[in-house]
């Protein structure tokens, strides 16, 4: 076999191959032994047809389509490996001679990972925010502690702001009451703003048994979007009151005896959570800055891919769990078909952008991923999808998806190697050591997140979505024996 690389632009390539007959020899016997289990000839036994009765009777032109069809796949792969390159989906194939006996001859156009050259990034300066934790943080950390100690104390009077109201929801569109728009018994807190715009209004200065109407937009179910006609019937009002903030409280709420250990505890735990965020935002810059560094052409059918994958994960998944369609969801946004669009792909070439250049440090920087870093991510992993470690395992390994997990710790790595080469500075003007992070665990949630659904090649673009198919299969099975 003979085969040449022709670059066509910086992510295309086209192979063009030759492949002598004789190379031919072991596709030709199986496709003659696959129509001979197919095809009956009087006076021979299924399966011993001999090849000469089979070219008279079905065609030589049958059989030498059926053996170029089961050695192209092959030739393919042996051409991509001889020319040492990195395809990214499947090729465009054209058989451009084939002479019986003497020779076949195709070519291949595929896309391929372009050559991405990393420069210096040891000059990458980025600022965080720094870590302070002040008295009003722990004041409003305690107060929330607080609010869930309240007690409700049935009340005969007016409703006001801070009471808790039980209320009966009705609303109509159009003067129809939607079959999702009733809802009974629902506690709601007045100036939580965790309801509908307009609700505060309406029940304030209302009594037990009192009722209101107003004009409110829906927010989710079937007719998000428009504007309604909602009544509100209250069934009774409670007061909130909340524990007084002295050690009786500490000991209430916590495992401490005062409320000077509960305050320094709250203290630690928001300096913790501080320096958690300080770390994903220099990660954040730091990617964005080595991007901007770096030339990443792009293919086009990988990005017009990736675009419509996570176009069809919004509408299909996201909205369509809440009931919503995408004209809705945009008027809500207040954007044009254009402008989300226009997002959307921008969003796309960012991912496919940071999945190229820190593959590419990956191999630069022979980064590997050791057995303890890989369950680790897999047990981050199966948490965010709310099943058991072994069920999302399972789920990974049927979907043949261990590589992609690979990859992101790879990849969370390879940006670990960046943001510690880089200088990263608070507000303050103070550097920021982030080594004693676990750097690993966290690059690799950040790289999941600027990379979103972007996959290492285009006939993966679904991988993450068959491993979710496969883990709400196996999460269902776990319900199922419970």
């Amino acid at each position: 076999m003979k085969s040449a690389v022709e670059t066509l632009n910086p992510t295309r390539v086209r192979l063009t191959v030759e492949v002598p007959f004789e190379e031919l020899k072991d596709s030709l016997d199986a496709a003659y032994k696959k129509i001979n289990q197919q095809v009956t000839v009087p006076g021979f036994r299924k399966g011993k047809i001999p090849a000469r009765v089979i070219d008279q009777r079905f065609g030589r032109g049958a059989v030498l389509e059926e053996a170029v069809n089961d050695a192209l796949p092959k030739l393919y792969q042996s051409a991509v490996e001889e020319g040492e390159l990195s395809p990214l989906g499947q090729p465009e194939v054209d058989i451009t001679e084939l002479k019986d006996n003497e020779l076949l001859a195709f070519t291949a156009e595929v896309d391929v990972r372009p050559e991405i050259t990393i420069p210096d990034y040891s000059g990458i300066e980025v600022e965080v925010d720094a870590t302070e934790v002040t008295d009003e943080d722990i004041d409003k950390s305690v107060e929330q502690l607080r609010e869930r100690f309240a007690s409700t104390t049935a009340v005969e009077r007016p409703a006001a702001e801070g009471d808790v109201v039980k209320i009966d929801l009705e609303a109509k569109v159009d003067g129809e009451v939607l079959e999702d728009g009733v809802a009974k018994g629902v506690d709601y807190t007045i100036g939580s703003g965790e309801l509908l715009e307009g609700i505060d209004e309406a029940v304030t200065g209302l009594s037990a048994g009192g009722s209101a109407t107003f004009t409110t937009e829906l927010k989710g179910g079937s007719a998000a979007g428009q504007q309604a006609e909602v009544k509100v019937d209250v069934t009774s009002v409670s007061a909130r009151e909340l524990p007084e903030l002295d050690d009786d409280f500490a000991q209430l709420a916590s495992e401490f005896d005062t409320l000077d250990e509960l305050r320094e505890d709250s203290r630690k735990r928001l300096g913790q959570m501080k320096k958690y965020d300080q770390a994903t935002q220099a990660q954040e810059k730091v990617l964005d800055q080595l991007i901007e560094l770096v030339e990443v052409p792009i293919p086009e059918k990988l990005l017009e891919d990736e675009v419509n994958t996570r176009k069809s994960n919004l509408v299909n998944h996201q909205l369509g769990q809440m009931g919503m369609d995408l004209k809705t969801y945009l008027e809500m946004q207040d954007k044009s078909e254009e402008d989300f669009d226009a997002e959307l792909k921008e969003q796309a070439e960012k991912g496919i952008r940071t999945q190229f250049i820190l593959d590419e440090l990956v191999a630069k920087e022979k980064l590997n991923v050791s057995q303890e870093e890989l369950t680790e991510h897999l047990m981050r992993r199966a948490q965010s999808s709310g099943m058991s470690p072994d069920q999302f395992a399972q789920a990974v390994v049927e979907g043949g998806q261990v590589p992609m997990l690979v990859g992101e710790v790879a990849r969370g790595k390879a940006l670990a190697v960046v943001v510690e080469a880089a200088t990263v500075k608070d507000t303050n003007g103070e550097v920021v050591d982030l080594e004693d992070e676990d750097e690993t665990a966290e690059t690799a949630e950040t790289v999941e997140a600027a990379a979103g659904t972007a996959a290492e090649s285009a006939p993966e673009t679904l991988a993450e979505d068959k491993v979710e198919e496969k883990a709400e299969e196996k999460k269902a099975d776990g319900e199922s024996d419970a």
